[in-house]
């Protein structure tokens, strides 16, 4: 390592993964996650018991990560952590350990927008976008078409008003009686059914916003009703509605996607978030982006999901630019891209 190399240790901790993550000149050398399996059984995360959990992981995950990337903590040159939004417990739990950090090593500070990384999730390994690029963000909490201007300079040009794309998958596989987290499971039965079996209503809102509340009532009279007829009616059809369900959200998503496109001429294409994952989303629009002459970029999985990685990639941009925060910054439940 030079004298002149940009070490980052990266922090995030916005919802249930603690994770830590050390990027040098913009390359991202580790990523290294602890997920917590505590909120399984209760069918959702609790946001006390992910503040524990991350008091309990973060020194261990910081250990591992600077450990495994040959740079010591004495060649680092700052450090970022999601500063939100996030569950405001999990972010405390970063923003104090960052600035501690930070503090102790004299070295500066850097804030990140959890939103803007799962964007710049797509730098942290070829092939990149081209600027202007249109992102479609979707994850548990969030779901976003963003113009992607430069690497710092982004604009919402399209969000759900009620539920994220995530919430819906969830909310709707707790009607099927599947475990959380349910998306995941959507998906998987999803892949052995007919996403045309049963017909759920699609939402239409004015502009490129969404709407994914309307979706979840919609399932939950409809099982309502042929639960009434046949009390096996989600047992036998347990893949053709999974695989209708995914059909009729995805089928929304690309809508309003299209409609982006049309709208602002821009054909570099890119998904991110925790839903970026799901592979009924990820197939559609590849076929999509076939026929339409779209270039496409979709993250490794593991850069889907909350990671570190993405944080750094961040991070990395804004120190090039010196946007640093002093030790009187404070998290954000909720943040603006």
């Amino acid at each position: 390592m030079g004298t002149k190399d940009i070490s980052i240790l990266a922090i995030e901790s916005s919802c249930d993964e603690t994770s830590a993550s050390i990027i040098v000149n913009g390359k991202v050398l580790n990523n290294i996650v602890a997920t917590q399996s505590v909120h399984e059984k209760y069918g959702g995360v609790v946001p006390e018991l992910a503040s524990r959990a991350h008091q309990e992981n973060l020194i261990p995950v910081v250990q591992e990560a600077i450990l495994s990337s040959g740079v010591s903590k004495d060649q680092l040159s700052a450090v970022a952590f999601t500063r939100g939004p996030g569950l405001m417990g999990s972010l405390l739990v970063g923003v104090s350990f960052a600035k501690a950090f930070a503090r102790s090593l004299e070295i500066p500070l850097i804030d990140v927008n959890h939103m803007q990384a799962h964007i710049l999730a797509h730098f942290i390994e070829d092939p990149r976008p081209a600027f202007p690029f249109i992102c479609l963000t979707v994850s548990g909490g969030h779901t976003q078409l963003v113009l992607v201007k430069s690497h710092l300079e982004m604009e919402v040009i399209g969000e759900t008003q009620d539920d994220a794309v995530g919430e819906a998958f969830d909310k709707t596989a707790k009607l099927l009686g599947l475990p959380y987290p349910g998306g995941p499971l959507v998906d998987k039965y999803a892949k052995e059914g007919n996403p045309k079996a049963f017909k759920f209503p699609v939402t239409r809102m004015p502009g490129l916003n969404y709407s994914f509340s309307g979706i979840k009532t919609a399932v939950l009279y409809f099982l309502r009703d042929q639960l009434q007829t046949n009390p096996d009616f989600i047992t036998e059809n347990l893949r053709d509605l999974c695989a209708s369900i995914q059909y009729t959200l995805v089928e929304m998503l690309l809508i309003k996607l299209k409609e982006a496109v049309k709208q602002y001429g821009v054909t570099e294409i890119a998904i991110a978030g925790g839903v970026s994952a799901n592979s009924g989303l990820r197939n559609t629009l590849a076929e999509l982006a076939r026929r339409k002459g779209w270039n496409l970029y979709v993250p490794k999985f593991e850069y889907c999901t909350d990671n570190a990685a993405m944080i750094a990639m961040a991070a990395h941009y804004k120190y090039l630019k010196g946007e640093f925060v002093g030790l009187d910054v404070t998290p954000l439940a909720k943040m603006k891209l």
